[in-house]
């Protein structure tokens, strides 16, 4: 007999004991297969860590002292933390500016100018890329901003002494460690979003001004206090805290910015009053701005502009602007924000020349200022414009800036090289020594301009030596990486066309000796193959995670060619077949790519599904209406149900509160279920309805349940409005409410287990019993959603049937074709057709609209904390997350009832569904792998590795859901056309 399969028809085994030893040998492989589909995604979900979450910080280099003589003795930083640029130049409404003191700093004394904060604008990485000089390391986004993940150099280090005061999120991280030090912070509880921050700004103002009033009697403190290569950082948290809590333009804010201006002109006046001698320079600036939402961490312009205001000794005066200083260069900084951008004019400095810095050249600034080394791995540029020295300092200072920096790239490169066999240097700084003598030679010969110019473009030179070797391993492992998803994809393929499919089945009556000897030389050649590159790993001293992710692209590859025999087969199968054969099959994978694609837009855009489902219900009436008369209500009803569905990705993410939303969409999933059981009991009759109908029951048995589901569904609609009414205004939850909802919500969910087991009663009765759960969690419009997607869903079995009984209407023939099949897939199941390919996409699409129809993990709606009220109001953290996360299930495990219903209807395997929705969301996994972030907010960052992640996770995540919906859908049973059309034969 032959049968048609995804790629033609061929032979099946001829008797039962044949096929009884290879449904043995599938189940033994579908375990092996999905215990290798969980290892392999976890494996390769750590790689992310290896690639783009590497420390760029490197230890044993020598510091470089600049051949300056220091022009401050000592230098003070305030750092006003989230103090935007725009609130700090602008005028008040009344045209007063809100920096009168700093003002007057900028016209007379000294210079001024944005700093550019690089992304996530965050307080950590801002005081991190001011203090140290580099950007926040990108693997602290896996240990916690808080704790120091790594141990860097800083200015404070270099220091003689550090004093400092405030937050006891920040002071801590730069001096908790340092011996030569003081410092003191307020107490956590002092942070209170309900007050005015700005008492913050002038605690620490206070505790610097009791330390210098101490000193006058203590004699080692002024002798401290005295000494040179002293830093004083004063961090002003006000503005940030205030930001947060009022937004930033609010009065509070606002006043907050006066506040600051205040602490710097009383420091200012303190320390000149008590050194008088004018050896002390003056920094101030932020660590990053406030968005008019009261956040921060993105790119935004209101987050990233910060103000930079520098005075003091070895600070230049002003200078007013000239078409000599003021040119645009092309240049961009680390926001991407263009040189030499428009002073606004309500600003009032458009005559004084700006200079803007990258946040990071801050720290070779105040190094400079004191005549101490740059932090060891510092990236900032020093902005000669803020310096005021001869041109022969200027050349020393950048000169040490550009060596600090080039020890950085001699220290990786030597790094690399010691444990690289082939080793590809960065050709363009081969001649660095070179180069280095011939500045020194310039100097010597007096040519300050030519030796600045080469002092410039050698640092330039190193900044993307220093990024070539962050990124040194990356082709490599991005490489084996998605060789190994590759292979593991086309191993998916093979298992499915060798067991799902009908082909070929001569491929198992090759001779099995001669298979057996030609798979041992495969496995012989593998392993020898991933020995020496695991061996060629090992002389490089590469992590153990290089190792694994080696072995196991290497696995797949062996497994592979290990199918030469049936690659072979393939291949001649499709060479022999029309073109018009490969070109449908190429169409069907193009379509299946851009639907996939469509998925993997839809994590940041969810509005795209809105158009899909448009787009989706139109076409698929159309479709139906040309098979099937209008008069049915099926193509209606199916385009309806999809314009439903796509209302609800334009609603916002952030569900507002709306209770009698939710307690109407009781009524609407009760209407929904009438319908449901007046079709099931009386329009199974019609060929359209006739396998999904319970039509062989004229009176059903549990007729009673139906009843007793629509009640509890009724009595949770009106548990939402008591529960709610009474905790509104008792500020409680009674307990005879929380017992009734817990008893409600258990109760409902056990019911399906005792309904007829046809398809539409059976998945009515789940549709009502997972209602009432999520009614009673609910809190606004994602209760009409439930309702909307099982009304896709059953449009979804209603397309799907039509098509079934189409096909066995055109080819009657088809029971008696696929009869040998059941000899291998089961006694109800057929070998997979080309066709059912949409099976899985269409499940793809589904699964992911029940994903983010109202949301998704990352939404605020997703962890709306009042969803769990109905349940329980004392802060339980682990029992409220259980409770969220089972709200976002319900949606999926509606979502696989229907597609293992589907897979029963179609008498298609449902495990190689599943393989197929697994080797479809690896096409995605691929994509997200590629879009992972390492630059950017903390969200952004955060984003990307959880699309990675969520894709990585679905081998096991729909593994899990399969297993729990396995219990409801064990048994349903469909009523298919395929036995009546044997009658008919």
């Amino acid at each position: 007999m032959r049968s048609h399969g995804i790629l033609g028809g061929v032979a099946v085994p001829a008797n039962k004991a044949a096929a009884t030893s290879r449904r043995k040998w599938l189940k033994r492989r579908e375990r092996w297969l999905v215990v290798l589909g969980v290892i392999l995604h976890a494996v390769y979900m750590l790689s992310i860590f290896d690639i783009y979450f590497k420390s760029p910080i490197v230890h044993g280099m020598d510091p470089v002292t600049p051949r300056v003589t220091a022009p401050a003795k000592r230098l003070v930083l305030l750092v006003a933390d989230g103090l935007r640029a725009d609130k700090f130049f602008e005028p008040d409404a009344d045209g007063n500016y809100r920096a009168p003191f700093l003002r007057s700093i900028i016209k007379t004394q000294g210079r001024w100018g944005v700093s550019h904060a690089r992304p996530p604008t965050e307080s950590r990485p801002g005081h991190v890329s001011i203090i140290a000089g580099f950007y926040e390391d990108p693997s602290a986004v896996t240990k916690g901003w808080k704790a120091n993940p790594v141990e860097f150099d800083s200015v404070f280090n270099k220091s003689r002494h550090t004093i400092s005061f405030g937050s006891p999120d920040i002071v801590p991280i730069f001096c908790g460690a340092l011996k030569h030090s003081t410092w003191n912070t307020y107490p956590h509880e002092f942070e209170d979003f309900a007050t005015d921050a700005s008492f913050l700004d002038k605690w620490s103002l206070d505790q610097f001004q009791s330390l210098l009033n101490r000193s006058r009697e203590d004699s080692k403190l002024k002798e401290l206090l005295l000494q040179d290569n002293l830093v004083i950082f004063l961090h002003l948290l006000g503005c940030d805290s205030n930001g947060h809590a009022h937004r930033p333009y609010s009065s509070i804010y606002l006043n907050n910015v006066k506040v600051v201006d205040h602490v710097a002109e009383s420091v200012y006046n303190l320390l000149q009053d008590y050194f008088k001698d004018n050896r002390t320079a003056y920094i101030f600036t932020a660590d990053h701005g406030m968005s008019d939402k009261g956040s921060h961490g993105d790119g935004h312009p209101t987050n990233t502009d910060t103000p930079l205001v520098a005075w003091g000794a070895g600070i230049s005066y002003p200078k007013p602007i000239s078409s000599s200083n003021h040119s645009d260069c092309g240049f961009r900084f680390v926001d991407n924000h263009v040189h030499d951008s428009p002073t606004p004019k309500e600003w009032g400095l458009q005559g004084i020349e700006r200079v803007d810095v990258n946040q990071a050249d801050i720290a070779p600034l105040m190094s400079t200022l004191l005549g101490q080394p740059c932090p060891v791995n510092s990236v900032g540029s020093l902005p000669l414009d803020y310096i005021h020295m001869t041109k022969a300092e200027e050349v020393e200072a950048v000169l040490a800036n550009t060596k600090q920096i080039l020890n950085q790239f001699l220290r990786k490169s030597h790094i690399k090289q010691s444990h690289s066999l082939y080793f590809k240097p960065f050709k363009p700084l081969s001649p660095y020594s070179s180069i280095l003598d011939k500045i020194e030679d310039l100097i010597l010969a007096r040519d300050y301009e030519a030796a600045m110019n080469l002092s410039q473009n050698l640092r330039s030179l190193a900044l993307d030596g220093l990024h070539y070797f962050q990124t040194y391993d990356w082709l490599m492992l991005m490489t084996v990486i998605t060789l190994g998803y590759i292979g593991w994809m086309i191993y998916l393929v093979l298992h499915v066309l060798q067991s799902y499919t009908s082909f070929p089945g001569n491929i198992f009556e090759v001779e099995e000796a001669v298979q057996r000897n030609k798979n041992g030389k495969v496995y012989l050649y593998g392993c020898m193959v991933t020995g020496i590159l695991c061996f060629l790993l090992l002389l490089e001293h590469a992590p153990p995670l290089y190792h694994a992710y080696m072995i196991m692209t290497s696995f797949l590859w062996v497994q592979i060619f290990s199918e030469y025999h049936f690659l072979k087969a393939l291949w001649k199968h499709l060479s022999g077949r029309r073109l018009n054969y490969i070109f449908k099959l190429l169409v069907i994978a193009a379509v299946s790519v851009f639907i996939l694609e469509f998925l993997v837009n839809s994590f940041t855009e969810r509005k795209l599904y809105t158009w899909c489902f448009l787009i989706a219900g139109t076409l698929a009436s159309l479709y139906l209406s040309k098979l099937i008369p209008w008069r049915s209500g099926i193509p209606i009803f199916v385009c309806i149900s999809c314009w439903f569905l796509s209302l609800f990705t334009l609603m916002p993410a952030e569900i507002p509160d709306h209770n009698q939303l939710v307690i109407a969409s009781g009524a609407i999933i009760i209407v929904i279920g009438i319908t449901a059981r007046w079709v099931d009991l009386h329009a199974g009759v019609s060929k359209y309805w006739l396998s999904i109908c319970n039509h062989e029951l004229k009176n059903p048995k549990f007729s009673g349940l139906f009843y007793f589901q629509a009640l509890l569904v009724a009595l949770s609609s009106m548990m939402v409005y008591l529960s709610t009414s009474h905790r509104t205004e008792k500020q409680e939850l009674l307990a005879l409410h929380q017992f009734i909802n817990w008893s409600i919500a258990g109760f409902s969910m056990v019911l399906p287990l005792f309904s007829v087991n046809s398809i539409l009663s059976r998945l009515t009765s789940i549709f009502l019993g997972f209602a009432p759960s999520f009614l009673l969690l609910s809190i606004g419009y994602e209760a009409v959603f439930y309702a909307a997607l099982a009304l896709v869903l059953m449009a979804w079995i209603l397309f799907e049937n039509t098509l079934l009984n189409l096909n066995i209407v055109n080819k009657p023939s088809a029971s008696v074709k696929n009869a040998g099949n059941h000899l291998i897939f089961g006694h109800t199941n057929r070998s997979l057709q080309l066709s059912d390919v949409r099976i899985p996409l269409i499940f793809m699409v589904l699964f992911n609209v029940a994903f983010f129809g109202t949301g998704n993990f990352a939404s605020i709606a997703s962890f709306e904390i009042s969803s769990v009220y109905r349940f329980i109001t004392i802060f339980s953290p682990f029992l409220m997350a259980a409770l969220l996360i089972f709200k976002l299930f319900i949606p999926f495990m509606l979502v696989i009832c229907v597609f293992s219903a589907i897979t029963k209807l179609n008498q298609v395997p449902r495990l190689g569904c599943y393989f197929l929705v697994i080797l479809h969301s690896d096409v995605m996994t691929i994509h997200f792998f590629f879009l992972v972030r390492n630059t950017g907010s903390w969200m952004e960052i955060g984003n990307s590795i959880s699309h990675f992640g969520i894709m990585s996770a679905q081998v096991v995540f729909v593994l899990l859901l399969f297993a729990l919906t396995n219990t409801y859908t064990k048994d349903i049973h469909s009523n298919s056309a395929v036995p009546y059309a044997r009658k008919e034969i």
